[in-house]
């Protein structure tokens, strides 16, 4: 038996780099989407500057460098998000993690993010949106 840890889903994807192809292709399709777009378009005037901070926050996630600051759920309150935005989003996600990922780090993205969608619809049913 081996005790060696595998090396986590951040550098097994190729690190920063790859992240940010991955992210960069998602938010092209998301900006894209007729559900989604026009929330984005809404919320965000900085791509770059949005793109770098998704990354941060995906870095940590995915055991690689803790950058992002903190405060993801409670940014997405006032959106009015519904299950079509939820839906949405992580159809997107599922199909880019499978386009630009090996299977398996994929899979481990999209159990990630279904993990998030989960816990934003249960801060929102508490908290409410708007």
């Amino acid at each position: 038996m081996s005790d060696v840890t595998p090396p986590p889903l951040f550098d097994r994807i190729g690190g920063r780099t790859a992240l940010l192809n991955l992210l960069r292709h998602f938010y092209a399709d998301v900006r894209q989407h007729n559900e989604i777009a026009p929330i984005f378009a809404a919320n965000i005037e900085d791509w770059p500057s949005h793109l770098e901070k998704i990354a941060d926050f995906w870095s940590g996630l995915s055991g690689g460098p803790r950058l992002y600051g903190g405060g993801m759920p409670w940014k997405h309150l006032p959106l009015r998000l519904e299950e079509r935005h939820f839906a949405a989003w992580l159809e997107l996600w599922g199909r880019n993690c499978r386009a630009h990922l090996a299977p398996a780090e994929a899979a481990e993205f999209i159990v990630i993010a279904e993990g998030i969608g989960q816990r934003l619809r249960q801060i929102i049913a508490q908290h409410g949106g708007g």
